[in-house]
């Protein structure tokens, strides 16, 4: 699903590059931050995430990370591809932009869906004390003697 979100911000941002022309340039260029933003930073972690470097960032909530970037990229694309369909001169090329931009949002969407059941919200699962009648053995205070 990354590479799929890679792709599509990708293509995104490539036909973005690609229109000639704007009438209300301010869309176009919101877009165009966007998109590259997603990809950017989509490569980013997935490059980081992928190899042994998130152990040296010093970042220990990467579920979070995560979770909160793909929810932050989805609106945003959600909203710089409504506003850039509201506001562009309807040529194929804008209107294949818009449409990548939506798709990525789609995916982007379907990736946050997919985490929450799965994982549920990474924010609020943090530091719960145990549940009363928990079957999970309590840690022991004193050490065993290994002498005997």
């Amino acid at each position: 699903l990354v590479f799929l979100l890679q792709l599509l911000a990708l293509v995104a941002f490539v036909l973005e590059e690609v229109v000639t022309s704007c009438s209300y340039c301010t869309a176009l260029y919101f877009f165009e931050f966007v998109s590259c933003t997603a990809f950017l930073f989509t490569l980013l972690l997935l490059i980081l995430l992928s190899t042994p470097l998130h152990q040296k960032v010093g970042i220990n909530c990467w579920s979070q990370v995560d979770f909160g970037y793909s929810v932050l990229i989805c609106l945003f694309l959600f909203i710089a591809s409504a506003t850039f369909a509201g506001n562009n001169s309807g040529s194929g090329v804008e209107k294949a932009t818009v449409g990548f931009g939506f798709l990525a949002a789609i995916v982007f969407l379907v990736d946050v869906l997919m985490f929450f059941r799965e994982k549920g919200i990474p924010f609020f699962g943090l530091n719960k004390a145990p549940a009363a009648g928990s079957t999970e053995p309590v840690p022991e205070v004193e050490k065993l003697n290994t002498n005997g």
